[in-house]
């Protein structure tokens, strides 16, 4: 089965094309490379340096006749999405319309599509599950969700079946720490430098921490999972940001100390997700702990 993953070498993009080459698939990347890097692409896949609203994309999709269309590729700065909605719907919603017709033309058969927690706003209940109240506080939030709506009729019309995968936040290695929810990246870069990192509000706020390689794997199941639908991959465990930094500090063999920040606006106090839905269906449940993955992402940062 060939497989083509938009925004593969990126971040999470790059881990799930990883484990689907281990896993004898045949994969394609489409990136334009603005926040993903070469060298993150897995030598088995075939690349394309290109923009998702390229005109072009069809002669990829034609020449290539994937299959599965995992789509990684978007817009994922929250205060950009703010400061310039016009960019962020052009990248999240028409850089998606661009490859869904694509798709249908060249007989996609599903597409698997990453949301976010930012659908969510300020939580009404925790753990967060698939049917509590979307409130979206920030531009980005609107077009990642504006996707599903396209994707749930884009099935209706082309029989094109789709998994939503709603990610918590993600950390790991390659996350650029100038990205939507680098905290882990931020703190590991800064400590091992000894640089005292910015903490905003009391470090009190939740969030659940999912690693990347578990994001991966609920990517590669969803591959062969039948059935569309939207599912949370998540950890359902509540962390606080001054537990990460001082489990980064120790890890690390440090003692950096935070500088303490005024809240931002806007910010989520507490938030968590529980991944049950996904349990039941696909039998995925997060293998790494928060300190076996800080681990990893570590000793990805000391080797840079």
């Amino acid at each position: 089965m060939k497989i083509l993953v938009t925004g593969g070498a990126g971040f999470i993009g790059s881990h799930i094309v990883d484990l689907l080459v281990q896993n004898n698939y045949e994969v394609c990347v489409i990136d334009n490379l603005m926040h993903g890097k070469k060298t993150n692409v897995n030598p088995k896949a075939t690349f394309y340096n290109i923009d998702i609203r390229s005109k072009d994309i069809f002669k990829i999709f034609d020449k290539e006749k994937p299959q599965v269309l995992i789509h990684e590729a978007a817009q994922i700065n929250v205060a950009n999405s703010i400061s310039n909605p016009s960019l962020d719907a052009d990248i999240n919603i028409m850089g998606t319309i661009n490859l869904l017709e694509a798709a249908k033309k060249t007989g996609v058969k599903k597409i698997i599509y990453p949301a976010s927690a930012a659908i969510f706003g300020e939580p009404e209940y925790l753990p967060i599950d698939e049917k509590h109240p979307l409130k979206m506080l920030s531009f980005y939030g609107a077009s990642k969700h504006t996707v599903e709506h396209y994707l749930d009729i884009y099935n209706k019309l082309y029989n094109i079946n789709y998994i939503v995968l709603v990610y918590s936040n993600v950390y790991g290695p390659r996350q650029d720490s100038s990205g939507e929810g680098g905290v882990v990246s931020i703190f590991c870069e800064n400590i091992l430098k000894g640089i005292s990192p910015h903490i905003y509000g009391d470090g009190n706020q939740t969030r659940d921490f999912v690693y990347v390689k578990d994001v991966a794997n609920a990517n590669l199941l969803s591959v062969g999972f039948g059935k569309t639908g939207i599912y949370n991959v998540s950890t359902n465990k509540s962390t606080t940001i001054n537990e990460v930094f001082k489990k980064i500090n120790a890890l690390s063999y440090k003692d950096v100390s935070a500088i303490y920040c005024k809240q931002r606006e806007g910010d989520i106090l507490n938030s968590y997700m529980s991944y049950n839905k996904l349990l039941l269906a696909m039998n995925w449940k997060p293998k790494y702990s928060l300190t076996s993955g800080l681990k990893e992402t570590l000793k990805f940062y000391n080797s840079k």
